[in-house]
């Protein structure tokens, strides 16, 4: 096996730990913090909007049965990436699209992946806005925000918000689902 590790922001981290648990090839799903100044962030100064982090998950895959490049097709189609610092309902700097490169090749990957997503029109005709920055720090995430959707999936935000993401993500990618 060979690992690799990604970190991406695509709106409330919530959503993206459970869509990226359910994808085949990933090996480990952390929610927390990257992309801001303040060292050693908490959910409630980020939420402030003043330490400049965004809410992310860090993803470890094993790259003989997921690429990277298709990790992040999955994440540009649970993820609106057209939308400046908001997903839905979610407003501010730590909704953004962003995703954190952990070497020049993530980068260029990246790009390469942004480029596709541009140009084939997926999210309509508005640009994409998604930060791409090298990978710097990930500061994980309080335990009560760990496997949240699986701990929470009656809660009224999982209902309206998560549900449907990851409905969308295994409707659209049922070949790429972990197998019970």
């Amino acid at each position: 096996m060979s690992e690799e590790t990604a970190t991406l922001g695509g709106g409330c981290f919530w959503c993206l730990e459970a869509v990226f648990k359910d994808l085949r090839g990933v090996t480990w799903v952390m929610s927390g913090y990257a992309g801001g100044h303040v060292p050693n962030p908490d959910y409630y100064s980020v939420c402030s909007g003043k330490t400049g982090h965004a809410e992310v998950v860090q993803v470890k895959f094993d790259t003989d049965e997921l690429s990277y490049a298709d990790l992040l097709r999955v994440f540009f189609a649970i993820h609106d990436p057209t939308t400046l610092n908001r997903q839905g309902n979610d407003v501010g700097t730590q909704y953004r699209s962003a995703i954190y490169a952990h070497s020049d090749a993530q980068a260029a990957t990246a790009a390469s992946v942004m480029k596709e997503i541009a140009d084939a029109k997926i999210w309509g005709p508005a640009a994409l806005v998604t930060e791409l920055a090298p990978f710097a720090v990930f500061y994980e995430a309080e335990p009560e925000h760990h496997d949240y959707f699986a701990r929470n999936p009656y809660t009224g935000y999982c209902q309206v918000v998560v549900a449907p993401k990851v409905a969308k993500f295994r409707k659209q990618f049922t070949s790429r689902l972990k197998r019970a």
